[in-house]
C-alpha cells in the first residue's frame, strides 16, 4: 500500500525541483524528452540536469544531446520564452551531456567525473532501455539488467541522493488475464510455475552459448552470433513466461533493483503503450513508432488490409505528457523516503479503457475527411480493414488472401519468363508486412489483462486543484475522451512527425 502524507499542488512540485541536481539516462529517447523539457519549463531555477548519452567524448555528447533533445520541436515554448540566443545560454547553463553508458561499470565515466557527480545529484531517473522486443539476450541483459545493477551501485555513492525513479513497463507483468496489480517482483519470480530464474545463471549462460557460437565452423560468425543471441534471449523468456526479450529483461531489472536499492528510496513506474503528448508543450509531438502507430501507417500507405485484433478489447495507452507529470509527483511524494519501494502502474485500462474499435473509428473518419494522396497527386481511396479475434481465423485469410495467389504467380512466372514478376514481389512484400506486425504486435492486441493503478489514483488524491495552474501536473487517464485524443491530436501527430 501507497502511503502519502500531505497535499500537492503545482507550485510544490515545481519548487521541490528548485536547486536539484538530476542525472538522467534514456534522455534521448521519447519519454526522456518530455521530461527534461518540463522540468526545464516548469521550474527554471533547476540546479542541474545531467544527462548520459552513449557517444565517443563530451563533444560528441553534446552534439548528440543539441541534435537529438534540445534542437527537437518538443522545445518550441522554451525557445519562444528565451528566444533563441537566450534558450542556448539557458540550456548551456543547465544541461551536461554525459559521454557514458549504463551498460559499463561507473556508467563508463572516469574517478573525477564520478566523485564529482556522488557528491552533486539529489535524484537519479533511469530511462535507459532497449526496447526492441526481440533484441539480442547479451544486449538486452547488459541494458535492461545491468545497467540498473551498475546505476544502483552508484547510487549507493550519492551523499545527497534524494530518490531513484526507474522507468519500467506495464508489459512486465506478462501476458495474463484480469487484475494486474502494481506489486514488484520477488528474486526469482517467473510466470512459469515450477521454475526459478537466477540473473546470475543467464549472464553464465549467455557467456557459454557465445563460446559454443565461435567454436562453430563456417559462414559469418558476425551474423551466426547475432542471431543466436536473438533465438536464446526469446527461447529463455518463454521458457520462464514471458513472451518476448524486451518485457522479460525489464522484469529481471525490477527484480534486481528490488535487491541492491537498500536505504535508497526507490519508485518504479509501469507505463503502458505511451502515445503522442496530450497537452504540453506540443498536442501530437511524437518520436518513433509504438504498437499502435505502426499499424496507422500501414493503413494510411494502404500496406495493410487485414490484422490479428480484437476490436472490443482495451488497448491500455497513456499519452507521454501525462507520464511525465506522474514522474514528477511521485518524485516528491517519496523524496527521501528512507528504503522505500513503490510500484505505480501509469495506465488508462482501469480507469478509462479505450477499445482498439475507437482507433480504428478515428483512423476511418481521419482518412476518409483528409484523404491522403500518392506521389502524383491522386487520391489514396480509404479502404475498409478486416480484423480477426482468433490465430486461426487470421491465418485461413492470409492463405485465400496472399499465400495461395503467390503459389500461382510463381508457376505463372515460371511459365511466362517472369511476366508478374512485379505483382509477384509486391504482394510478397504486403505478405512479409502484415505477417511481421502480426508477430511483433499480434500479442498486444489479444492482450486481455487489465492494469491495476489503486497506489497512482492515491498519489492523484493528494493533488490539490484550487487554480488552473495546478492542472499542469495532470495525469489522470479519466480527463482523456479517446475518441477526441485519437481524431484531433494522435492521428494527424503519427502522420506529422512521423510521415512528414
Amino acid at each position: 500500500m501507497v502511503m502519502v502524507d500531505g497535499s500537492l499542488d503545482a507550485e510544490k512540485i515545481a519548487g521541490y525541483f528548485k536547486g536539484k541536481t538530476i542525472l538522467i539516462t534514456g534522455a534521448t529517447g521519447f519519454l526522456g524528452k518530455i521530461l527534461v523539457e518540463k522540468i526545464l519549463r516548469v521550474q527554471p531555477d533547476v540546479r542541474r540536469i545531467y544527462l548520459l548519452v552513449r557517444a565517443m567524448d563530451a563533444h560528441s555528447a553534446k552534439q548528440r544531446v543539441e541534435a537529438e533533445v534540445t534542437d527537437t520541436e518538443l522545445f518550441c515554448l522554451l525557445k519562444e520564452k528565451h528566444g533563441k540566443g537566450g534558450f542556448e545560454l539557458f540550456v548551456e547553463e543547465k544541461v551536461v551531456p554525459l559521454a557514458g553508458d549504463v551498460i559499463f561499470e561507473n556508467m563508463g565515466l572516469d574517478a573525477p567525473r564520478l566523485e564529482e557527480l556522488a557528491k552533486e545529484v539529489d535524484i537519479i531517473v533511469n530511462g535507459a532501455a532497449t526496447t526492441n522486443f526481440y533484441e539480442r539476450y547479451d544486449v538486452a541483459l547488459d541494458v535492461n539488467v545491468m545497467g540498473v545493477k551498475y546505476l544502483c551501485q552508484f547510487a549507493k555513492k550519492c551523499a545527497n541522493l534524494k530518490m531513484l525513479l526507474h522507468v519500467s513497463t506495464a508489459f512486465a507483468a506478462g501476458d495474463r488475464e484480469g487484475l494486474i496489480m502494481e506489486r514488484p517482483f520477488k528474486k526469482g519470480e517467473t510466470l512459469r510455475e515450477g521454475t526459478y530464474l537466477d540473473i546470475d545463471a543467464e549472464l553464465r549462460l549467455v557467456g557459454d552459448v557465445k563460446k559454443e557460437l565461435e567454436r562453430q565452423d563456417g559462414g559469418d560468425k558476425t551474423k551466426r552470433e547475432r542471431k543466436g543471441m536473438k533465438e536464446l534471449g526469446l527461447e529463455r523468456s518463454r521458457h520462464f513466461g514471458w513472451s518476448n526479450t524486451y518485457v522479460f529483461t525489464k522484469a529481471m531489472g525490477e527484480m534486481l533493483l528490488g535487491q541492491l536499492h537498500g536505504a535508497i528510496p526507490v519508485v518504479i513506474l509501469r507505463p503502458s503503450i505511451i502515445t503522442n503528448i496530450l497537452r504540453d508543450p506540443l498536442p501530437g509531438w511524437m518520436q518513433g513508432t509504438r504498437t499502435i502507430d505502426t499499424i496507422i501507417i500501414g493503413y494510411a500507405k494502404q500496406n495493410l488490409s487485414c490484422f490479428l485484433a480484437d476490436l472490443d478489447l482495451t488497448m491500455d495507452v497513456i499519452p507521454g505528457d501525462m507520464v511525465a507529470n506522474a514522474m514528477m509527483v511521485a518524485m516528491v511524494a517519496h523524496s527521501e523516503e528512507q528504503g522505500a519501494e513503490v510500484m505505480y502502474h501509469a495506465t488508462s485500462s482501469l480507469r478509462n479503457p479505450a477499445p482498439y474499435g475507437v482507433l480504428y473509428e478515428s483512423g476511418r473518419r481521419h482518412f476518409y475527411e483528409n484523404p491522403r494522396l500518392s506521389k502524383d497527386g491522386q487520391v489514396i481511396p480509404t479502404k475498409e480493414m478486416h480484423f480477426f479475434k482468433t490465430i486461426a481465423s487470421f491465418h485461413l485469410y492470409m492463405l485465400i488472401k496472399y499465400k495461395l495467389p503467390l503459389e500461382i504467380l510463381h508457376l505463372v512466372n515460371l511459365l511466362l519468363c517472369g511476366l508478374f514478376s512485379q505483382l509477384y514481389d509486391d504482394l510478397t512484400q504486403k505478405y512479409k508486412f502484415v505477417m511481421h506486425l502480426v508477430d511483433v504486435y499480434g500479442p498486444f492486441a489479444l492482450f486481455k489483462g487489465c492494469f491495476d493503478d489503486i497506489n497512482l489514483e492515491r498519489l492523484r488524491l493528494t493533488m490539490t486543484k484550487t487554480s488552473p495552474e495546478d492542472d499542469m501536473f495532470n495525469f489522470d487517464p479519466k480527463t482523456v475522451d479517446w475518441n477526441d485524443y485519437f481524431y484531433k491530436i494522435h492521428i494527424p501527430g503519427v502522420l506529422k512527425y512521423v510521415l512528414k
